[in-house]
């Protein structure tokens, strides 16, 4: 999958090796953001900037 072209909300599940329906609770709960919502609704995302997110949202080694 080429890293910078913007993919749909399963095609970033089965990359991050979550579920589709994670992700779509994750962008409800706003812990992730697409970088837009097309007019129908559905949700494009870059690869990049949701692995940086969820990479964000790992609890910090103490």
């Amino acid at each position: 999958m080429e890293r910078d072209r913007l993919v749909s909300t399963g095609e970033v599940a089965r990359a991050v090796g979550l579920s589709r329906q994670t992700i779509q609770r994750y962008q409800r709960e706003g812990l992730l953001t697409p970088v837009f919502v097309t007019t129908g609704g559905h949700a494009r995302w870059s690869l990049d900037d949701v692995i940086e997110q969820l990479r964000q949202l790992r609890p910090k080694a103490h």
